[in-house]
Order: C-alpha cells, then structure tokens, then sequence
C-alpha cells in the first residue's frame, strides 16, 4: 500500500521533497540531505529491499511516521549502480547550495535521471564498449490478428551513446531487426505506448527480454514533430546533410532518442551536434547464434557477465586479438569485431593500414608508448560539455591533449593517403587548449568541488587571488587576537576556536572563568569549559566567511566558465579522439599479427576460400606446454563448394569448421589471419549450425532448435555465404536423421550452391560424392595403436574409415564392462548387415539419383497407400522445411506398411 505524505503537514524539508517527487513519479528519488542521499515512502521500501539496506521510520513533521532509507552522498557509485542494475531508473537531486550559506531551505534540484542507457557512470558502463539508448519505430500495426508482421515492413532505430556523443539512425526490413540489435545490444529500449500489449511479442521476437524497455506517449511519434525536432536540435534547415532526409521511421526513433534524453538530462544536449546514417548494408551478417558458435565475444558456456569474464574473454576471439590501448580504440574494436565488413574497398583499406605497421615495429612501438598514456578523450569531454567533469578528469584531458603532437610526428613519416586523411589530418592543433587548461586548474585540484581545497590556479583570477589571500590574512589575525586576549586577561590556556555549529568563539576553561572580562559575551557552556565572544572577533568571523563564501561561489564559476570554453572545441577533440581511437585498433591489429605469426589475407570478389597451413587464433593460444596446433588446409571453389568430413568425435572436425569460420571472419574484420597464406573470397554471411540443446523456457526439443536454425540457415543462405554444420538430424531417429542430413547436403549443393563444411557421423552420405560434382569428402585421420586411438587432427581427403565410437567411449572413461558389451553387440550388427539382414546400406543404395529434390526410394512400389503418398508430392514447390515435414510424414505411413 503506498505511503502517501500529506502537505499540508509537512516540515519544510518534506515539502520540498513532495514537490520534487511530484515531477518525478516513476523514479526513485535520491533526495541529498546533508552528508547523505535519502529517500522517503514508497522509494525507500523498494531501495531497502534492492540495496538491503536498514529501513527506518522518522516523523519528518508529519502526522504518521515516514520509511526512510538512506547511504553516505559518498557511496553514491556504489549504491547508484546497484538500483540501475536493479531495473530502476534514479533521479539525483542534489543540494545547488552550500548549507553554511543557506538562507532558510537548502535549495535542491535533480541533476540527472540515471537509467541503464542515459548514465555517465563509470560504475555502470563498461569503458571498452558504448552503453547505447535505442528507440525502435515501426509503422502503422505491429502484429496482425494472428501475431505476424510483413517481414518486409520498413522498420526505423536509432541509438545514441551519451558518453561519447555517437549517434546513429538507419532502417531496415523487420526481418532484421533481431539482427541489428545483436550488433548495437543497446542498454535500453524505447518503444512507443501503442504497442504496450505487444511487449511479449516483442520480447521473443528480437530477444529482449532482458532489456530494460521505456515506453513512451504516442504523440511523440507524430512524423511532423519529429522532423521539427530534429531540425531544431541541430539548428539546420533539413536533414540532408546529414544523409537521412529520405528515411521516415527513422526520423521518428531518433527525435523519439532526443526527447527521452531531454527528459533525463535535463536539457544538457547541446553536445550532440551530429546524427549519421548507419552503414549496416557494409557489413557482414552474422546472427548471434552463430557469434556464440564462433566464440567470438564469448565462450559458449559461459556469459561476460559471470565471475570467471576475465578468464573466459582469454578464450574467445576478442580477447585474443584485442591489443587495443586506450579507450576510445578498446570500444571502436568491439564494433569491429561485432561488425565485419563485405565491402572490398573498404577490407583493403584496414588491412593495407595494418600491414605498413606490420613492417613497421620500431614505429609501431613508438605509437603504442604514447597511446597507454591517453585518456578517455570522448567521454571526457561528454562530461566537460555536460558540466560533469570534475578538476581531476580536466587535468587529465590536458595531459592527454598534450601527447598528440608527439603522436602526430610518428605518424607524419609514413607516406600513405589514407593514414593522411583518416588520422593524421584530424590530429588538429590543439596546443592553445592544454595551455588553458594547465593556466586555469591547479595542478593538485581534488576531485571534488567541495572539498575545500583550491582548484582555479593562482593567477587565473585576480578577484578569486585576493578573496583567498583575504581568508587566509583573517585567519592570521584570528591568531592575533587569541595572543592579544591571553595577554589582556593573563589567562594563557585562552584558545580562539572554530566549531561548524556555533563559528567562532574564544575557548575559558571553568578554574579561569573569575578572570573573564565584562566585555566577554558567553555564548556556550560545555563540560569542561565556557564559550564566548568579543565584537572583534565578530567582525572578524564576517570578514572570513564572506571571503570564504564569495571564494567558493567564484571558483564554481570559474570552473564552469574554464569547462564552457573547453567545450567549444568539443567537434575538434571528439574528431581527434576517434581518430587516435583508429589508428590504436590498426596498430595493435598490426601488433597482434606479428606476435601471433598472422598473415595478411588475400581478399577477393571471388567464391573461392583458400587457405594454407590455417589455424584456430583461440585454441592455439591456450593449449598447454608442449603442445602446438594442427594447422589444416582448405580448399573451396567452383569445383569444391560442400567438404564432407567424417571421423570420431575428438579427431577436430569441429574445431576445423571453426578454424575456417573465423580466418573468413578475420580477413573481413581487416586482421591478419593465422595461416600460412589464406585467399578469401568475400562472403555476404556466416552461417553456423553446430550443437543442440532442448530450449526448455519455450518448449522446444533439441530436434526443434536443430531444425529452427536448419531451416534459417536454408531460407536465407545465398551463393556468397559461408555455412559451416557440425551434425544434423542426430536429434531424431537413424533413418529421419539421415534423410534429413542427405536432403539437406542435396539442396545447399545444387540450390543455394553456397561454400560449405559439413561435418557429419551419417557416414552413408559419404556416398554423395559419387553423385554431386562439387562434394568432396574430407576425413579427420586417426590411427588406432591396438586398443587406443591416436587423434592426429589433421583433415585429409577421403571418407574416414569408421566411426571409432566405441574406442572414444573408453577413452572418456566408460567402464569396461560396458565398453566390452558394446564391442559384442555392435560385431552382431556388422554381422547382420554382412548377410543382408540389416538393410541401411542398401536403403543408401537405393536412393533415386537427382530427379528430384530429395526422394528415398526407402519401400517397395507395392504399397499403394506409400504409393500415392509420394505420387502427390509437389516437390517443384516445396520449401526445404515443408520437404522436411514430408519425409515425417512418409516415414509414419511406411511404419504402418511394413
């Protein structure tokens, strides 16, 4: 029940909470009192309850008591975090006033809405990666009464990291949606009211379940406003500049963007000054399933959110080759790595920049010497033009200001347009703003504002130099007048003392009272002494907390004035920034393929994949001493398109479809790759089926999720993709399974004529070879030594000469008995099928040759009811899945016949 505070009984303070809280309904209210942050009623039982903190009862001038709950103003980046995370937005007030120098009520303000996509936080954000604020837009009617979209719909999204100012917009077909948001994984989502009871659809649609979603009115959806918005915002007469004029529902997402930070920053967004159109059309597709798969940001059994992220990132491609050194390269190189590209150009622009400073070493070390000692350049001047910055972080931004020329003279020695135009050309000079900045702020300013201490340099300001040298001359003279007592009433323990309730006063012990003079006014009695005052010691006291007054008040201007003129070169130090964030990800690419003894890929327009001598970039980093990996070759072309491999769990077939997964993902990120020599023919998608578990939550069997994927993987595959399956069908029976496997293989090959690994135990499609021109069997070669196996790990041609499960069993530790059981049983079935009794091998025999898509002669043409099942079959028209289902179906009316 809530707990609801009547104003006409409220104390001052309380009143002023109500106000405030009144403007802000749907958030918890950090209400700074003091040395603390408190809230009252509703807010604090749910802070108690988020931050298991102490939930306490207090009058607070009304009639029935009051829950407060409340933290240290210190703790304030421990507990802030805590309640966003908690799924909470935060709204920090904070006191705009001095209390010492207060006039009744301490004036306060909210100073921030802190949410999980609008925070300037270092507590919340992750430094290597953008925390982006989405809006997706989408036009008239989500859903149709049976709860489908036109997946052509055009659909808008736009999103925004705050700290760094980067602001983009696109649209796209709703079929790609999910998609994009795998790319972006923004922090929050906005969506407008009208598709309130859609939510759920929403949420199993893209995958967002877990995202904090904000809904908002719907008439900030409006097309006209949103376009007057947007022109408004960036003072421009249109949007062509900007390159998304033409778009709609992208217009609506981003004015939607502006909006909700106007809300929540309460109006600092003058810094935002651009919006560019998302080139997502340049990039690789690749699902996150398939990232998953890869282990290209995380393993597959285990989140970056665990305990064990540091350790797991080891394992991963990220981690592997990011050498990034400063932040503003750590975060371009998760997009890199989130987004590779499919545009020639473009590849050959990265690897050529990362191959002069391959060559390059003693240059290269030179850059990276002066890169670890750059700061955040973008997110520090965010929170200059915000007025967030604090002394220190202003400091840093000079010392980091200051080490772009010495970066800029290494760079100026190499002769390459592209290095000139993309970073060298936006190292601007910037040399007026670090003299500024070391002229203004004191080298040891504290970090807060608040602290007492001096922040504006001596000699920055005249007013400010003499306010502070007329403290200081006061306090002198408060000394002056402690001696001057002591000896004007011989009592020499007399003390002039400054206490925070009562200011200044001179200090009498009791035993000394007698010889206190008429003129003495007594102020206060403790225990052991008397306090008391003298007109001159009250006229002092003025003088020092007026002087102390105006100096604080003047330094707080001072310091905003010092961040309002750095903030005017905000467009030059965020174009430098990304510039040095560049040549940071190029350099340590560079370094990386060096160390890692990487080559550079030959990239082509071509459909052939060639690579020599290629290796895991993961697995050859974390195996043990001693040990060294396998390299492989592969051979894709107009001759080759599917590679068949068999062989035993164990001998790296997995591993290998892997390996080829991330050399093709690497070229195409413009890294250096692990082989000996690699060409790669650009390919417009990566597409992984590898694995499979039950996805209990929606009631989805492992054969289900294999045959989902399956099905994406068929619709959407084309000519320029890259499909790399690790077993099909081994959810379901023997016979359903390879059915499936074969028609699968006979459909990438001769229709959607894709390059493709296919690992596979079905050692019956082996056979393929003798019937589709472009598979080649491949085999992971083993050697058995008596009773043990030896995994060579090397992928040959030709099929694999058995499956060795029985051999793997004992090797994994199955006991001997179990093992020995297998071992008979499995003699009786080879025994069987050497004398015509067991029928599978013949069944692959019969299979009819082409003709038609898939069509398994598995029974006798006598069964009429078979007969007429197949006879109807439309295979012209099926779809891959439809042709699937078919097969269950025959295989339901043959389990009757025979």
């Amino acid at each position: 029940m809530a707990t609801e505070l009547k104003k006409d009984v409220l104390s001052p303070l309380m009143r002023q909470h109500a106000q405030i809280k009144s403007k802000h309904p749907n958030v918890i209210l950090l209400f700074r009192v003091g040395d603390f942050y408190e809230t009252f009623g509703d807010d604090a039982i749910k802070v108690s309850e988020a931050l298991d903190i102490t939930l306490t009862k207090r009058a607070n001038g009304v009639a029935s008591e009051v829950p407060l709950a409340g933290f240290p103003h210190h703790s304030l980046n421990t507990y802030l975090p805590r309640l966003v995370k908690y799924g909470f937005r935060v709204a920090v007030c904070d006191q705009m006033e001095d209390p010492r120098f207060a006039k009744g009520i301490v004036r306060r303000e909210v100073v921030e809405i802190v949410t999980p996509g609008v925070s300037f936080n270092d507590s919340l954000i992750d430094v290597k990666r953008n925390n982006y604020l989405c809006c997706i837009h989408f036009p008239a009617k989500l859903f149709d009464y049976a709860g489908k979209m036109d997946q052509d719909s055009k659909v808008g999204v736009a999103f925004i990291d705050v700290t760094t100012a980067e602001f983009e917009v696109l649209e796209i077909s709703f079929s790609k949606v999910e998609e994009i948001i795998s790319i972006i994984r923004p922090s929050e989502l906005i969506i407008s009211k009208a598709y309130r009871q859609e939510k759920p659809l929403l949420a199993k649609q893209f995958g967002i379940s877990e995202l904090a979603v904000v809904e908002m009115d719907e008439w900030m959806f409006n097309e006209d406003y949103a376009y007057q918005t947007l022109l408004t915002h960036f003072k421009v007469s249109s949007l062509k500049g900007f390159g998304i004029e033409e778009f709609t529902c992208g217009k609506i997402a981003a004015s939607a963007v502006l909006h909700y930070l106007e809300e929540t920053q309460k109006g600092k967004t003058d810094y935002i000054k651009s919006i560019s159109k998302c080139h997502y059309d340049q990039s690789l597709a690749i699902d996150e399933q398939t990232k998953k798969n890869l282990e290209i940001i995380e393993t597959m059994n285990g989140s970056k959110k665990s305990t064990r992220a540091s350790r797991e990132r080891l394992f991963t491609l990220h981690g592997v080759i990011d050498q990034t050194l400063t932040p503003m390269g750590a975060r371009l190189f998760y997009k890199w790595v989130n987004t590779p590209l499919s545009v020639l150009k473009h590849i050959q622009e990265r690897l050529d920049a990362v191959e002069i400073f391959f060559k390059s070493s003693r240059e290269r070390e030179d850059i990276r010497s002066v890169l670890k000692n750059v700061s955040d350049l973008e997110r520090l001047m965010s929170r200059v033009s915000t007025q967030r910055a604090n002394p220190r972080q202003v400091l840093a931004l000079g010392q980091s200001l200051n080490l772009v020329p010495e970066l800029k003279r290494v760079l100026e020695t190499f002769e390459s347009q592209w290095l000139k135009s993309e970073v060298v050309e936006r190292l601007h000079d910037l040399g007026y703003v670090t003299e500024f900045i070391f002229r203004g702020i004191d080298p040891d300013a504290p970090v807060s504002l608040s602290s007492g201490f001096r922040i504006i340099k001596k000699g920055f300001s005249e007013e400010l130099d003499e306010l502070y040298d007329m403290s200081l001359n006061a306090k002198d003279k408060l000394i002056e007048i402690q001696e001057n007592e002591r000896e004007k009433t011989g009592i020499t323990s007399l003390k002039v003392q400054y206490n925070k309730a009562f200011g200044y006063s001179i200090e009498i012990t009791h035993a000394n009272k007698s010889r206190v003079p008429a003129y003495y006014e007594r102020k206060q009695t403790m225990t052991h002494a008397e306090r008391y005052v003298i007109p001159e010691l009250k006229e002092y006291e003025m003088k020092i907390l007026t002087a102390e007054e105006k100096a604080v008040s003047l330094e707080a201007k001072l310091f905003a004035s010092v961040l309002a003129e750095i903030a005017k070169d905000f467009q030059k130090i965020i174009e430098m920034s990304r510039a040095i964030g560049l040549i940071d990800v190029i350099v340590s690419l560079a370094e990386v393929g060096e160390k890692h003894g990487y080559v550079k890929p030959f990239v082509t327009q071509s459909n052939s994949i060639i690579i020599r001598k290629g290796r895991h970039p993961v697995l050859e980093k974390v195996m043990g001493v001693g040990e060294s990996y396998v390299a492989n070759d592969t051979m894709l072309n107009e001759d080759v398109k599917v590679m068949l491999i068999t062989g035993p769990n164990m001998a790296g077939k997995s591993s290998y479809l892997r390996q080829v997964g991330l050399i093709v993902f690497m070229a195409q990120m413009g890294s250096f790759v692990p082989a000996e020599y690699a060409e790669i023919g650009i390919v417009d998608r990566i597409f992984t089926r590898v694995g499979a578990s039950d996805n209990l939550s929606e009631g989805e069997s492992t054969f289900l999720v294999e045959m989902n994927e399956t099905a994406n993987i068929l619709n959407n595959a084309t000519e320029k993709s890259l499909i790399l399956l690790d077993e099909i069908g081994r959810g379901t029976s023997t016979y359903d399974g390879l059915s499936i496997a074969w028609a699968v293989t006979e459909y990438i090959h001769d229709i959607i004529l894709a390059k493709t690994l296919f690992a596979t135990h079905y050692h019956e499609l082996t056979e393929l070879e003798e019937r589709l021109v472009h598979l080649k069997n491949y085999h992971a070669s083993v050697v058995q030594d008596g009773n043990q196996l030896v995994f060579l790990k090397k992928i040959e041609n030709g099929k694999a000469a058995g499956s060795y499960g029985i051999e793997v069993a004992k090797m994994a530790g199955i006991p001997e008995r179990v093992v020995q059981r297998a071992g008979e049983v499995l003699r009786t079935l080879e025994r069987k099928e050497s004398s015509g009794l067991d029928v599978m091998s013949e069944k692959v025999n019969n299979i009819v040759d082409r003709g038609s898509l898939m069509q398994l002669k598995l029974f006798e043409l006598g069964y009429d009811e078979l007969k007429q099942a197949v006879h109807h079959l439309d295979v012209e028209k099926m779809t891959p899945i439809q042709a699937l289902l078919e097969i269950v179906k025959l295989k339901k009316i043959a389990e009757k016949v025979l």
